[in-house]
């Protein structure tokens, strides 16, 4: 709640950027939060909340199933064998499936902004692009592909090989 709470106070505060200070309709944070619930009740604080859990389930959905297709595919990886990918070999996969995730997220990412009512702007957004969205992706996998496989390796396999 306290995240989305943020983000619904964020756009808010967001869009009235740029106005002359006697023109704005939210002085802070909390008196946004405060507005948003004594004009629209406590479900004005859910605006938007549709697009953004579809975006975010169908992006994790997308990136997680791209990655292990691609770790299969390209490195013959599969989950529990043992094996642990080079850094360069999980930064590829997960450069692909963040390209796969961003396709598949774009038509969420439109019905989300302009649920939201977001334009962004300049530094602003946290996209800046389907190479930099995806390398940044990328560089996340070669980590969470050394931490899993670290783990696989020690506690999975391990325990597999001394059972039999």
């Amino acid at each position: 709640m306290s995240l989305w709470l943020n983000w619904v106070v964020k756009i808010r505060l967001h869009q009235q950027k740029g106005l002359a200070p006697e023109l704005l309709k939210y002085k802070d944070p909390i008196h946004c939060a405060h507005m948003i619930i004594h004009e629209e009740g406590l479900r004005g604080l859910w605006a938007g909340a549709a697009p953004t859990v579809m975006r975010n389930g169908t992006n994790q959905a997308a990136i997680f199933t791209a990655k292990n297709s691609f770790d299969v595919i390209l490195w013959d990886k599969h989950e529990g064998d043992g094996k642990v990918l080079q850094p360069w070999q999980s930064m590829i996969s997960g450069f692909l499936a963040g390209t796969v995730g961003t396709v598949c997220n774009l038509p969420f990412d439109v019905s989300e902004n302009k649920a939201n009512g977001s334009k962004p702007s300049g530094g602003d957004s946290k996209y800046k692009g389907l190479i930099h969205d995806c390398f940044l992706r990328s560089v996340m996998w070669a980590v969470a592909d050394q931490i899993t496989g670290f783990y696989e390796k020690r506690y999975i396999y391990n325990a597999r090989r001394n059972s039999i």
